[in-house]
């Protein structure tokens, strides 16, 4: 764990280290700070074995010999059950004679005397261990049990333990490649070498090349058990490797100390590419060449990375009969190849694990696109709970700890995921079994480039796999599409009903063919799935995520919800279909959806660290209230859901003042006309994109079963929302059900007591629910998105909503222009001068509900709020006040615009610089009455009268203050 220096004096030395400077160059300060030059000369070393350098290349060897450095070394590894450190093994093992055998037997034999967990050994070199000693945390449990078993002899003599260790290695993969190295041998050990062994170690001397595959393996494993030969795992600069399942890997701790090679070992799983070599992969990570090609040497030790080999130069042929290096077309031709060269025995086969190269191995030569679908860890917590499936665990264990699921594990993982089908759970594992339902669908999906089975079969470029099967064979057999009719859902997770197959009558699931009658077909665009976490991707710095996105990737994609601490690529980097910014996974979006349809649910916002002592008048009176914390905290149980909180009117207040302490909030007040039989708001899911790729939009069929008044009112909103915002992506936008409010007398038919508005629009591929995850796949199928060169028409949609998104914060957060014309003293000072008459202190001081003009709405708990508020007389600049009895409004006059209008320029060139990685929240209070946004004035409802401008001014200090701190 690398430790950032915490004093001016730690990062003098290292800078002073790093200059090689000699004791009598050193600063004043420095010598007064060490006190000797002995002090100095150990922190040299100290450095230097924490960075595990070679002492021949490192300052090191300026002030102590080469053995001291390496025996310190090596105290300081067993003392925190280090790494065997693997590039150093030229004089450790060599002339050391300490094998990495001989390292962990030690190591474990320390954890035993020390009777230690077996969890105290780091996660890595538990592996190692594993792999040498085949002592796993079974085994260990069962040796100090033994060991105990003895009890007072064991009391009295820890080194009973010695012997129930190994004496051999146990047997493990060597791979053909890696190189074959002798130790310093002593006489009676040359004495006792037989003459087939002292004809192998002539022959490791004189020849050049010493790889694995050119020696009896018999006789190389018997003089490695020995601890004659040390195996080296080469990695040059030009090699290209990729990452497999991470096999044998040791859940335990991470290490506490200091280990650079380990550091970056998380970051190559993460960015490995088999189409970059590792001095681009070095590149891509800013790291130290050297320390990468030993982090990549390690992983290929231990079988997490297969190095691809180009068999022609390892056999010395310049071409191999059937093998063109020019004119690979996919890797099918590969393997077709590697069965071709007919190898056999261990002494002149490639092993399995290994893999060829060309000199053109990116995935596009080959016709392919690259996806990487980004998790979080929760879905790695979903596999480890398929228990019923051995192959689930270890592809959980591949994402949580290498951070990546590379595109070959992706078939398996589809194959084990398909043994949950038709398998009945409950409770929690219920949730497991939608997500995995929900992973292996959109995968399918994805893999098979967006289009359906009988595209397949009539695409030219075919993708039969090397079993013979399609690898839409489970699409083919009806699994991507559900069997289930279309529901209409009264719970807030339904779909809009499975998509049919024609598009005849141009409904939301026609299926459109690739190519038209009389048309050559058109060659589908194929596609390679890599499976990305989140949270691996937060620990690599911005710029390293960028150059890993623009390299290995043109098309990303999210599921829903995302950690509000996840970093998002930016507005120039490839494709994402998920948020387009960190703001739209906020209630922003929700008023930005609103304020463009002019349409929504009535919706209140509320600034956080305000206390009310009574509810407004849109919240009074209401039967429920849906309410979403602006950062996604959870107090109580409340606030962090994703869906939102559906609260009882009659502890509204008490809800708003827990969550308000920690985060702003929105709440939207429901009447009990809008609920349904059983107390639960009604909605529906539409998947995204709404539009076709020939410019129809979507439209709402008879399989949700509503009448055609109500089919008719989708449709038209679905029009209308697509003709206002170019939603371009994969999603889906959900609907809300609200009762129509009518005056007194003025009587609807039956059909027309109920709207459809917009309720949120979410980017990204819903793991969480199957059937709506198996529409927008199929909506994905229907509308082309994955066949149609669409990016100039994605950058742009992307682009509208991210100028959308700056333009709504930047007007009401703490330091808009909104808050600026309400909230600061200095623009009225003039006017404060004739305000001493005024009974109450409001929160901008710019108006008087007993002088100034308003215009009255409604009560404190009136009926019928939003029609109200609908037909109330409306301003150009106007403010929404509550003065505890009666919701009023108030125009601001010409002067106040002007300012408004000032501020906003200037609001605006501030939000031009990008958008904020930080949650931004409100800096005034809001309401939106059904087609408008306004600010909202809310101080005659807070605790003991406080004025709300103290609270504006906190936040504008507070986000002020949180810019500095980034900069």
């Amino acid at each position: 764990m690398q430790r950032t220096p915490a004093t001016i004096e730690e990062q003098l030395i290292l800078k002073a280290i790093g200059e090689e400077c000699a004791w009598e160059n050193l600063p004043k300060r420095l010598q007064s700070f060490l006190s000797s030059k002995e002090e100095w000369h150990r922190r040299i070393i100290e450095h230097c074995i924490k960075k595990r350098l070679q002492w021949n290349t490192s300052f090191a060897h300026k002030v102590c010999k080469e053995g001291e450095y390496y025996e310190e070394m090596m105290r300081y590894l067993r003392r925190n059950l280090a790494l065997f450190p693997y590039h150093l093994a030229e004089y450790i093992c060599r002339v050391m004679r300490i094998s990495p055998f001989k390292y962990y037997c030690d190591i474990i034999f320390e954890v035993m005397k020390n009777e230690q967990p077996y969890d105290s050994i780091p996660n890595f070199s538990a592996a190692d261990a594993l792999r040498l000693t085949g002592i796993g945390r079974n085994e260990f449990i069962d040796l100090m049990i033994k060991c105990r078993s003895k009890k007072i002899m064991w009391k009295l003599n820890k080194s009973i333990a010695k012997e129930l260790l190994p004496l051999e290695p146990v047997q493990f993969v060597i791979e053909p490649w890696w190189g074959v190295c002798l130790v310093n041998f002593t006489l009676e050990e040359f004495k006792k070498l037989t003459e087939e062994e002292m004809a192998t170690i002539d022959k490791i001397c004189k020849e050049e090349a010493n790889s694995f595959i050119l020696f009896d393996p018999v006789i190389i494993k018997g003089l490695y058990n020995r601890g004659l030969v040390y195996f080296d795992v080469p990695v040059y600069p030009d090699d290209r490797f990729k990452v497999s399942r991470l096999e044998g890997f040791v859940s335990n701790r991470e290490q506490q100390y200091e280990d650079p090679i380990e550091e970056l070992l998380y970051a190559v799983f993460v960015v490995s590419s088999e189409s970059s070599t590792v001095a681009e992969l070095a590149t891509t990570l800013q790291s130290d060449l050297s320390q990468l090609q030993a982090a990549a040497s390690f992983a290929c030790r231990l079988g997490w990375a297969v190095k691809l080999i180009d068999v022609a130069s390892i056999l010395q042929e310049p071409n191999i009969s059937g093998f063109s290096k020019n004119s690979i077309g996919d890797e099918e031709d590969i393997h077709a190849a590697m069965s071709s060269l007919s190898l056999s025995g261990d002494r002149t086969a490639l092993q399995q694990g290994d893999a060829l190269w060309s000199d053109n191995p990116s995935p596009a030569a080959f016709g392919y696109s690259r996806v990487a679908f980004i998790v979080d860890a929760n879905i790695t917590s979903y596999l480890m709970m398929g228990s019923v499936s051995p192959g689930l665990k270890s592809h959980a264990i591949t994402l949580y700890e290498a951070g990546k699921l590379g595109h070959e594990s992706i078939a398996d993982l589809c194959t084990d995921l398909a043994t949950l089908e038709g398998a009945k759970f409950e409770g929690e594992l219920q949730e497991f079994a939608n997500h995995a339902f929900s992973l292996r669908c959109i995968l399918e999906c994805l893999t098979s480039g967006g289009i359906s089975s009988n595209q397949v079969e009539n695409v030219a470029a075919t993708s039969i796999n090397k079993d013979g099967n399609s690898p839409n064979s489970d699409m083919r057999n009806g699994n991507l599409v559900g069997e289930d009719p279309g529901q209409l859902n009264s719970e807030g997770d339904a779909s809009a009903g499975p998509l049919n197959q024609d598009t005849a009558d141009g409904n939301l699931s026609g299926a459109v063919q690739i190519s038209d009658a009389g048309k050559e077909a058109k060659k589908a665009k194929k596609y390679r799935v890599d499976i990305l976490r989140c949270e691996s991707l937060a620990s690599l710095a911005p710029a390293t995520l960028d150059r890993l996105f623009h390299r290995d990737y043109g098309i990303l994609m999210s599921m829903v919800p995302l950690p509000p601490s996840s970093i998002l690529p930016g507005s120039k980097g490839p494709i994402h279909f998920g948020p387009p910014s960190n703001s739209s996974m906020t209630p922003w979006m929700k008023l930005v959806l609103y304020s463009v349809l002019s349409s929504g649910p009535l919706s209140v916002v509320l600034m956080k660290g305000q206390c009310l002592r009574l509810l407004p008048a849109p919240l009074a009176g209401c039967e429920k209230a849906l309410i979403w914390s602006w950062d996604g905290s959870n107090i109580g149980g409340l606030g962090g859901k994703f869906e939102g909180d559906l609260v009882k009117g009659s502890i509204l207040l008490h809800c708003l003042n827990s969550l308000l302490r920690y985060s702003a909030v929105l709440v939207q007040p429901l009447s009990k006309h809008d609920l349904d039989n059983n107390g639960k708001i009604v909605t529906l899911d539409f998947p995204l994109p709404l539009k076709n790729s020939d410019g129809s939009v979507v439209s709402v069929g008879p399989e949700l079963g509503l009448c055609d008044a109500e089919t008719s009112k989708l449709n038209m909103l679905l029009q209308a929302i697509s003709s206002k915002l170019n939603l371009w992506t994969i999603g889906y936008i959900r609907v809300l059900r609200l009762y129509k409010e009518r005056e007194p007398g003025n009587l609807f038919a039956d059909d027309e007591n109920y709207e459809w508005v917009p309720l949120s629009v979410e980017f990204g591929v819903p793991l969480f629910s199957p059937k709506l995850c198996s529409s927008i796949c199929r909506r994905v199928v229907s509308s082309q998105l994955l066949q149609t060169d669409f990016f100039n028409e994605y950058h742009e949609a992307m682009q509208d909503c991210r100028s959308r998104l700056r333009d709504v914060c930047a007007e009401y957060q703490a330091t808009g222009p909104t808050a600026r014309l309400l909230y600061q003293k200095e623009l009225q000072k003039e006017k404060e001068k004739d305000s001493s008459r005024r009974l109450m202190t409001y929160a901008s001081g710019k108006w008087n509900p007993l002088t100034d003009s308003s215009s009255p709405i409604s009560g404190a708990s009136g009926e019928n709020q939003r029609l109200k508020l609908a037909n109330r007389q409306r301003y150009r600049t106007e403010i929404l006040s509550f003065d505890g009895n009666i919701l009023r409004s108030y125009s601001l006059t010409p002067d106040y615009e002007a300012a408004a209008r000032d501020a906003a320029v200037a609001a605006k060139s501030e939000s031009e610089d990008g958008d904020s990685k930080e949650v931004i929240l409100p800096g005034v209070n809001l309401l939106f009455d059904g087609s408008e946004l306004r600010p909202f004035e809310i101080g005659a409802c807070l605790q003991a009268r406080q004025p709300i401008s103290l609270i504006a001014e906190a936040s504008a200090a507070s986000a002020s203050l949180a810019a500095k701190q980034k900069v």
